[in-house]
């Protein structure tokens, strides 16, 4: 089966027509001030409001304390919460007992001891999303992490790649680590949090003609 994509920080209608159109699996909403891609939540809510059906719906939060959380949910009201900071098994397992939600917990893949630090997400996180170490800001660097961590690795739980993927690299990715999903967002960009359709077209292209 082609790996789902998921087209992460659009910030306009157009962006989320554009991803809608082409055929991607996902879009992230980011709610995190400090990322050049946030929105707030009534933007955030009207571009949920206008994906609809037609593609899931992820809300990047990041270590966002319990009333924003439950405030940014009630509000949005996307299909997944992406929590991209440090959050606990036990904060995520709290969330999802309040609010029927699927959850995934993004990870920066520095080394090995990470693949078996990350199993206490197991029956808590519906996905881990692989992502680069956090630098500055925990994603959306553009920067990726060494795919060949994930060689021949056995995964216990639904997972996906992100960081520093683009439409000429994300092909070698997929290959690399046998990813089920790819999540991409600088490398399918003009500027900082514009993105950018013909590179989105390439991007899955790229993915699905693997």
């Amino acid at each position: 089966m082609p790996p789902l994509v998921k087209f992460c920080g659009l910030t306009s209608p157009d962006a989320v027509d554009a991803a809608i159109r082409l055929g991607a699996t996902h879009i992230g909403l980011v709610h995190y001030e400090p990322s050049q891609r946030h929105l707030d939540l009534s933007t955030a809510a009207a571009l949920r409001q206008r994906a609809g059906s037609a593609v899931r719906v992820a809300l990047l939060l990041v270590n966002a304390p319990p009333e924003l959380t439950g405030k940014a949910v009630a509000t949005v009201k996307p299909d997944i919460v992406q929590f991209h900071g440090s959050e606990t098994p036990e904060w995520i397992a709290a969330v999802k007992q309040h609010v029927a939600i699927e959850a995934w917990k993004a990870i920066g893949l520095k080394d090995a001891g990470t693949l078996e630090r990350m199993q206490k997400y197991r029956g808590i996180a519906d996905r881990i999303l692989f992502d680069a170490p956090a630098q500055a800001l925990p994603g959306g660097t553009g920067t990726r992490f060494d795919w060949s961590l994930l060689k021949n690795h056995r995964h216990t739980m639904d997972w996906g790649i992100a960081g520093g993927l683009d439409p000429d690299n994300v092909a070698a990715a997929i290959a690399a680590t046998g990813a089920p999903l790819v999540d991409v967002s600088t490398g399918i960009e003009s500027a900082p949090g514009v993105k950018d359709v013909d590179k989105m077209a390439a991007f899955l292209k790229a993915a699905r003609n693997i």
